[in-house]
């Protein structure tokens, strides 16, 4: 099935907004199309024009620092915006359904939700790793419009195997989404742009808010075929990034050379945090991860975390979500951090208390 006749009928038949910046063009001397203020107030400078609304100097930007063809990719609000128009262009509401994989991202649900579509779950195993006869049978009797595989998993860590994703992706008759939000943390199982040339079912989304250190930005990236790309572009707001937050991306993306001396900081230190707590009484397990966090297990979570913010340390309780009972998600912070919360954790589970 083509990437085209998988879209909501109302979609393909869109006459998208067009923006008066989009009709005039750049680079011209007088802008009276737009009905903007003429000028910033007082030291504003910059803002009282409308951002471009296609996006164009994060792109750029994006492809430099990703290695990726700048026509392949587009920019998001974040990659919650990505995964909101991909509802909004595939799938129909109280119809359609989608895929997941759980424990995994809980705002693809909650997206679903919002869109009234059905969401299928197909449980990884205990291990975190997807159970692929299940998964293959889910697709063919469901024939989901998106399904979303989130690789390094949250908030498991781990990475998703990619050859089976890729052999799913190829059954699917959907859309194989491909989050990867955290992959710079992991030393394998990145999608590039072959994979989307061979598939052009496949969506891969990547973002600027962990490894880049830019959550306040709010940047989405997204490697897709060029049909899914110009629907985004007919779906999303028309202003959909900030000229701010545009700027801000652009500069944060030529630091390249500090992005790669931070990552390799967060392995160093995810490796001597995970470590130290393995030699902890009272912490049960340690999960390996792919990413910037991982999960400990404790006989008692909900005590460690309440004990944990009193110290004022903050993590997150998985301990509800499935495969990861007792459970604290522990996001991977400077050294002086991970020391912070090593020396908590073991005046808390001194005595073997807890």
């Amino acid at each position: 099935m083509s990437v085209r006749n998988l879209m909501r009928e109302n979609i393909r038949t869109l006459e998208p907004y067009k923006c008066a910046r989009d009709e005039a063009g750049p680079d011209l001397s007088v802008y009276l199309d737009a009905n903007e203020n003429y000028a910033p107030l007082d030291d504003c400078e910059g803002i009282n024009r409308y951002p471009d609304s296609a996006n164009r100097s994060i792109i750029r930007a994006a492809s430099s620092a990703f290695g990726l063809p700048e026509d392949m990719i587009a920019a998001g609000n974040g990659s919650d915006e990505l995964i909101d128009v991909l509802f909004r262009i595939f799938c129909t509401p109280g119809k359609d359904c989608v895929l997941v994989f759980p424990p995994t991202y809980g705002e693809y649900a909650v997206l679903a939700s919002i869109n009234d579509v059905r969401v299928i779950s197909c449980p990884l195993n205990e291990d975190f790793s997807i159970c692929g006869s299940e998964a293959e049978s889910m697709i063919r009797q469901y024939r989901p419009k998106l399904t979303f595989f989130c690789s390094p998993n949250n908030p498991s860590g781990n990475l998703l195997d990619k050859s089976t994703i890729l052999r799913l992706a190829s059954i699917n008759e959907g859309i194989s989404v491909v989050d990867q939000a955290y992959i710079d943390f992991a030393m394998q199982g990145a999608f590039t742009p072959e994979d989307v040339k061979a598939n052009e079912r496949i969506v891969v989304l990547r973002t600027m808010s962990k490894a880049w250190a830019a959550a306040g930005c709010r940047i989405g990236i997204m490697m897709a075929a060029s049909e899914i790309l110009s629907a985004f572009y007919d779906v999303k707001y028309p202003y959909n990034i900030s000229r701010p937050a545009a700027e801000e991306a652009v500069k944060v993306l030529s630091r390249t050379a500090s992005f790669t001396e931070r990552v390799a900081a967060i392995k160093a230190n995810r490796g001597y945090l995970m470590e130290s707590l393995r030699r902890i009484d009272g912490v049960l397990d340690v999960r390996r991860s792919d990413a910037n966090f991982f999960l400990a297990q404790f006989a008692d979570p909900g005590y460690v975390y309440r004990e944990l913010k009193k110290k004022g340390i903050a993590v997150r309780d998985r301990s509800s979500q499935l495969h990861c009972g007792g459970c604290l998600r522990i996001t991977v912070g400077s050294r002086s951090e991970c020391d912070s919360l090593i020396t908590a954790l073991e005046e808390i589970l001194a005595g073997g208390k807890v």
